[in-house]
Formats: structure tokens, C-alpha cells, sequence
């Protein structure tokens, strides 16, 4: 019930519906696609940990973020029944791999500002022929933007037609929500997708059905409350307060011998992130600042080892 109703995602990367409050002028959210995981040893830099000081074990997931490139600057009013785009300047011009996904001749040229707006925000697209997954459509989103109007306006400006490093948004030691679609994982059963019980094996019929149905049948109709087959897996997640241990320039300090495993070589920026993210490899990870900070987040560590041995196995 808590992640009711269990639909599929409408697209292949997630959409931010709420963006947090900034009194800094920046972008508020960046993007990048998975890569696989890895291993460091850090120096454990807790306040109250009993292992503070000494050398730890820390999985990490390696996100590559090459830069962002701003189309336009958004302007919104709050009104009555939502928000309202009363306005939109793009830029002068426009990478070749954008005609792939949106109709550009007659977007092209700035504009003048007319009416009132209430905030500002940026559309931004990827730029995933520099990665190597074999892709060059990119993908097209919006991004908040911190400060007050007059900021968000000045700092819009100076990025309109420019790109976003991973840098300039995020710092290292922080703590990032990640949002991006799960696996899929098909069709499955109900002790799959719900978690049910097995049924006794003297049970009259199967045993991996929820079994009798009892007083939801009295509608006339099976309640979508009861457990059943059914399409299990890409839904949109939302992971909070998600690590940053490094942000790293360098691929080769983290590239693994023959690459990772159905993604290839880094080449770009990357970002660390501790723990696991939801989502299979070269999917597009959204990051913005978190909604639900939490208190004394540890500073970056210092980092003593970085896996990079092979991935494949023996």
C-alpha cells in the first residue's frame, strides 16, 4: 500500500515533482547515467562511530555526468489552478543530436521578457553522445533554480546556451536524493510482487495464489487491495539523503579493468555515491538537493583504496 498503485513509469528517467527551497543562486538538480558499482576504503569520519579513525569498507555506485546543456529559460506564475508558463527564451543555438527528440527551427533566438513571473527555471538536455553507451538522443528536463527571482533571472542568463558541470551543482560530502526507474522485472506472481505466504501444500488448488477472497468479493468485483499477478518492476523511486563521497574529473582513477559490466569506460565526470542506487546500467539518474536534510552529515572522507579490478568474474 505504501507504493500504491504499483504503475510502470511513463518514461525511462523520472520526473521531479517537488523541488527544495535554496538561498543560493545555482542549479538545483543534475543528471547522469548509471555505471555499476565499486568498493573504496575510507578513512570512517563519523563523530559517534566506534570505528571513527580507522580504515572502512564503503560500497559506492559510480554515476558518469557529462555536462548539461540549457535550451531555454522557463518563467512561471502561481495562479489559482497551478502553475502557468507565461513565458520561454531560448537559446541562439542548438546541438544537432536535439533534432532527434524536439522540432528546433522555429525554437531558435532570444527574447525579450514580457509580464510578470513569479520563479524561474531552466530546460536542460544530456549529452550522452560523449558517454560510451551507444546512444545519441538525449534526454530533455527541467531544473530548478535557488535564490530569489532577480537571481534565478541573472544566474538563467548567464547559462542560457552554456554548459553545467556536475561541480557546480553538487560538492562532495554532501547528501543528494537520487531519482530514477527501478528494473523491470516483467510479469510475476504474487508471492513475487506482494511478498505472500505459500499456501499448505494440501491447499485445494495452487499454492502461490492469495487463496480464498472472502468478504472482498461482496462488490461484485476482485479489490485491487488483494494480492495478484501482475507487471512488477520500472517504477519511479526516490532514494533520500544519498552520500556523496567523491566527485572525480578523472576516469582512470576509477575505470575497472575491461570496463564495467553491460556499460563500458568512463570518460566523463563522475560522482560516487555510497550505498546502492535503484535502476539497471546506462539508465539516467536524476540528483537534486535533498528535501529532507539530515543533521551533522559527515565531510567528505579521505579515500586510501579504490577498486578497479575487473568486473567480470573469473
Amino acid at each position: 500500500m505504501q507504493f500504491s498503485p504499483r504503475a510502470r513509469g511513463r518514461y525511462s528517467y523520472a520526473r521531479i515533482r517537488n523541488w527544495p527551497a535554496s538561498k543560493e543562486a545555482k542549479i538545483l538538480g543534475f543528471a547522469g547515467y548509471k555505471v555499476g558499482m565499486t568498493h573504496l576504503l575510507i578513512e570512517d569520519n563519523r563523530a559517534n562511530s566506534l570505528s571513527k579513525g580507522a580504515e572502512i569498507f564503503c560500497p559506492v555506485t559510480v554515476v558518469e555526468c557529462p555536462p548539461l546543456k540549457i535550451i531555454s529559460i522557463r518563467f512561471y506564475k502561481n495562479t489559482q489552478n497551478g502553475l502557468k508558463l507565461v513565458f520561454e527564451s531560448f537559446a541562439d543555438t542548438f546541438d544537432k543530436e536535439l533534432e532527434r527528440k524536439i522540432i528546433t527551427q522555429k525554437k531558435k533566438g532570444k527574447k525579450e521578457i514580457n509580464g510578470e513571473f513569479d520563479f524561474v527555471r531552466l530546460l536542460c538536455h544530456t549529452q550522452p553522445k560523449l558517454t560510451g553507451i551507444g546512444k545519441k538522443k538525449p534526454e530533455i528536463f527541467e531544473a530548478a533554480i535557488g535564490g530569489a527571482k532577480e537571481q534565478q533571472l541573472w544566474y538563467a542568463k548567464e547559462k542560457l546556451g552554456k554548459e553545467i558541470s556536475i561541480s557546480e551543482a553538487f560538492k562532495e560530502g554532501q547528501a543528494i536524493d537520487a531519482h530514477s526507474l527501478t528494473k523491470g522485472k516483467g510479469f510475476q506472481g504474487p508471492m513475487k510482487r506482494f511478498g505472500i505466504q505459500l499456501r499448505h501444500h494440501k491447499s485445494e488448488k495452487s499454492r502461490r495464489n492469495p487463496g480464498t477472497l472472502g468478504s472482498w468479493r461482496a462488490q461484485g468485483q476482485i479489490m485491487w487491495r488483494v494480492a495478484h499477478a501482475g507487471k512488477m518492476g520500472y517504477h519511479l523511486r526516490t532514494e533520500y539523503n544519498k552520500w556523496i563521497v567523491k566527485i572525480g574529473n578523472k576516469a582512470g582513477d576509477i575505470n575497472a579493468k575491461g570496463g564495467f559490466v553491460n556499460y563500458g569506460i568512463v570518460k566523463n565526470p563522475y560522482v560516487l555515491l555510497k550505498g546502492s542506487v535503484s535502476g539497471v546500467q546506462k539508465r539516467l539518474i536524476r540528483l537534486t538537493d535533498t528535501t529532507r536534510p539530515k543533521k551533522n552529515v559527515p565531510e567528505a572522507p579521505q579515500i586510501t583504496y579504490t577498486s578497479t579490478e575487473s568486473k567480470q568474474g573469473n
